[in-house]
C-alpha cells in the first residue's frame, strides 16, 4: 500500500510555519486575529498566559476562555497549516467507519475516523501534522489517509460517543434539535411501560422524530417507511415524486412501527390486520397531523404518515396560480344558489385543496355549510364537518341524508364514490343545494359518464351539472438550475405541439437545492367544463364523453395539455412533466 504521508511529508512540515525558507516570517495566530478584528491584545495575553500554565495551543486557549468562537477560529488554523477543517458534529460521521479505528487508538491520537470514499479514509485530528500517527491508522485500518483539522475539545466531547452503542441512529439524528418535534399530549394515552424497548429518549425515538422533522422541512406530502429483506426504507413524496432518505437496519423496523403506533393510539399488539391513526405533532413551532396507516406485507408492517401541514397549504383561489379566465368561470360556478359542480383528476392532483378553496370562498355567516369527508383532512372555521366512516355503518349517504334535513345551503362531500352516494348528492343538488364534491375521472367530460355509469338518470344529471373541473399538479422547474434546450421534434410531435418546433424550453439540471430532481414545488394545470343549454341537451341524450370532449373542443376551451404546454412555453415547467400529467392521444 502507498502511503499519503509519504508524498505529503514535506508540505506537512512546511504547514508548520505556513512559510517556506528564505521567506519573510509569517503572521503569527494571534497577530491573525487581532488584524482581522476578532481578538483584542489584551485577550491573546490572557491566552498566552493558560497556554503557558496548562500546555494548551494558543487556539484552543481561546476557545476555552471564550474568547473566539470554534467556527471562526478553525479557518485561520486550517489556513496556516495548508489542510482543511472541520466543525465537528455527530450527523457527519459514517457509524460503521468510525470503528475501523479501536477507541484506544482514537483516543492515543486525538482522531475521530469520519467516513470512507474509495478506500481513503477521512480522518479529523487534533494534531494534523503527525505523521506517525497517521502512519498507524493507515496501518490500523488498510486505508490511505486524508487527514482534516478539528479541536481537540471537540474530538474530546464527541469520540466516547462515537463508541457507544445506539450511535448508529443517533448520529443520523445528530443535527435535530432536541425540541424540534413533541407530541402533543393528547395524541398519546398508553402505557409506555409494555414498550420499554421505545422507551422515551432511546435512538427509535430519535429516529421517528427525525423522519417527521425532515419530512416537514422537505414539504414531504407523505412518509413511506416499508420493510425489507436486510433493511428498512424511509421515502418521502416530494413534489409527488418518491425519494429515497433513510435505510434504518432491518432489526429497527418493528420498533420504529411500534413507536408509531404508540404515537398515533394504535393497538401495537396487532400486526396482521390494517390500522389507521392520527397523530397531532408540532415542527419547528408549526402544527402539523400526520394520518397514519400501517398495511401487512410478507416482510413486516408498512406504514404510510400523510402529513397535513397547513402552513404549506392555502386554500385561496386567488393564489393557486389559476389563470384568470378559468378562475372568472370557477367564482361563476361558486355563485349558483344550486347544482352540483364537481373537481376530478387522481389521487395527489390537489382536488381537496381547490375544494377548500370554493368553501372558504362562499362561505359567511348567512350560509349553513356541512362536509361529509373521509377523513375530515383540515378543520375549518364556520364550517360543519363531518367524518364518515363505512366501518361503524356511517357511510357517505347516510350522513347526506341527515345533513339535508339539516337545512343546508351548500354540501361538500369529499368523494362521490358509490351510486347510492351519487343519486342522494344529485337529488341534493335538484332540490335547491350547492353541491360540491370530487370524481376520480382522467378529465372533465368523463365526470358526466361516471354519473352515469353509476346509475344516474341522464335527464337528472343535465338538471343538476354545473361544471366540472379536470386537474393535475404539474412540478415546477428549480430556478437554481433552470437552463434552456432544444427538444426532440418527435417530443414536439407527440404532444401535438402548435407553436414553433425551433423554439428553445426550459428544464432543471438538477441541484443540491432540489436534490438533483430539477424541480421545486408545484403549479396547477386545470380544464373546465361549464355546462350551458346546449350541453344540457347532449348530456340529457344520453352521449359518451368523447361527443362532450368534441363539443368542448369546439367551444374553444382549453384542455389540460394546452395547459400544460402553456407553463411549458413560460418556463415554468418542463414537456416533460407535462408528458407525465397530462393526456396526450
Amino acid at each position: 500500500m502507498t502511503s499519503i504521508t509519504a508524498r505529503n511529508r514535506s508540505s506537512l512540515r512546511l504547514n508548520g510555519t505556513g512559510s517556506k525558507a528564505g521567506g519573510a516570517r509569517p503572521q503569527r495566530l494571534g497577530e491573525k486575529l487581532i488584524n482581522a478584528g476578532l481578538l483584542t491584545p489584551d485577550e491573546l495575553e490572557s491566552a498566552l498566559q493558560q497556554q503557558s500554565a496548562k500546555g494548551q495551543r494558543v487556539g484552543e486557549a481561546l476557545v476555552e476562555l471564550g474568547f473566539i468562537e470554534e467556527e471562526q477560529l478553525l479557518p485561520f488554523l486550517a489556513e496556516q497549516m495548508e489542510i482543511p477543517y472541520v466543525i465537528l458534529r455527530e450527523g457527519l460521521i459514517d457509524p460503521k467507519t468510525v470503528r475501523m479505528l479501536p477507541r484506544s487508538k482514537a483516543e492515543e491520537f486525538g482522531a475521530i475516523v469520519m467516513f470512507k470514499v474509495r478506500g481513503v479514509l477521512t480522518v479529523a485530528m487534533h494534531n494534523p501534522q503527525q505523521l506517525d500517527y497517521i502512519d498507524e491508522i493507515e496501518r490500523l485500518t488498510d486505508c490511505r489517509v486524508r487527514p482534516i483539522l478539528a479541536l481537540s475539545s471537540a474530538i474530546e466531547q464527541l469520540l466516547p460517543r462515537c463508541y457507544d452503542e445506539g450511535f448508529e441512529v443517533d448520529a443520523v439524528t445528530a443535527d435535530m434539535d432536541r425540541d424540534a418535534v413533541s407530541v402533543q399530549d393528547d395524541a398519546i394515552h398508553v402505557e409506555l411501560q409494555k414498550v420499554e424497548s421505545i422507551a422515551d429518549g432511546s435512538p427509535i425515538v430519535n429516529l421517528v422524530n427525525y423522519m417527521i422533522l425532515q419530512a416537514a422541512r422537505q414539504g414531504a406530502s407523505d412518509i413511506h417507511i416499508e420493510p425489507g429483506m436486510h433493511q428498512s426504507t424511509v421515502r418521502f413524496r416530494v413534489d409527488g415524486m418518491l425519494r429515497e432518505i433513510l435505510r434504518p437496519r432491518r432489526e429497527f423496523h418493528p420498533a420504529i412501527v411500534s413507536r408509531i403506533k404508540v404515537m398515533a393510539k394504535m393497538d401495537i399488539a396487532e400486526h396482521r390486520l390494517p390500522q389507521d391513526g392520527r397523530i397531532h405533532v408540532v415542527v419547528d413551532h408549526r402544527d402539523i397531523d400526520l394520518r397514519c396507516s400501517t398495511l401487512p406485507t410478507v416482510q413486516g408492517e408498512k406504514v404510510v404518515l400523510r402529513v397535513l401541514d397547513r402552513s404549506n397549504v392555502t386554500f385561496n383561489l386567488n393564489e393557486l396560480g389559476i389563470p384568470d379566465d378559468q378562475l372568472k368561470v370557477m367564482k361563476g360556478l361558486l355563485a349558483k344558489p344550486y347544482g352540483m359542480a364537481l373537481v376530478t383528476g387522481p389521487t395527489g392532483s390537489g382536488k381537496t385543496t381547490t375544494l377548500y378553496s370554493a368553501i372558504e370562498l362562499v362561505k359567511s355567516v348567512q350560509q349553513n355549510i356541512v362536509t361529509v369527508e373521509d377523513p375530515v383532512e383540515y378543520q375549518l372555521a364556520q364550517i360543519n364537518q363531518v367524518h364518515a366512516n363505512a366501518g361503524t355503518s356511517l357511510s357517505f349517504a347516510k350522513v347526506l341524508r341527515a345533513i339535508l334535513r339539516q337545512d343546508p345551503d351548500v354540501i361538500m362531500i369529499g368523494e362521490i364514490r358509490d351510486g347510492e352516494t351519487a343519486e342522494v348528492a344529485t337529488q341534493a343538488a335538484l332540490t335547491g343545494h350547492l353541491v360540491l364534491s370530487t370524481l376520480h375521472t382522467n378529465d372533465s367530460a368523463s365526470a358526466v359518464t361516471r354519473l352515469s355509469d353509476m346509475g344516474i338518470a341522464s335527464y337528472k344529471i343535465a338538471a343538476a351539472f354545473l361544471g366540472a373541473i379536470a386537474q393535475r399538479l404539474v412540478r415546477r422547474i428549480c430556478p437554481n438550475c433552470r437552463t434552456t434546450y432544444y427538444p426532440p421534434a418527435g417530443q414536439l410531435e407527440m404532444l401535438h405541439y402548435k407553436g414553433d418546433h425551433n423554439r428553445q424550453f426550459v428544464r432543471g439540471e438538477g441541484c443540491h437545492e432540489c436534490y438533483d430532481s430539477g424541480y421545486k414545488g408545484r403549479i396547477g394545470i386545470y380544464e373546465i367544463l361549464q355546462a350551458d343549454n346546449e350541453l344540457r341537451e347532449l348530456i340529457g341524450s344520453g352521449v359518451q364523453a368523447e361527443v362532450i370532449r368534441r363539443w368542448h373542443r369546439e367551444h374553444g376551451a382549453s384542455d389540460l395539455l394546452a395547459e400544460g404546454l402553456r407553463l411549458a412555453e413560460q418556463g415554468i415547467t418542463s414537456l416533460d412533466e407535462v408528458m407525465r400529467v397530462a393526456s396526450f392521444d
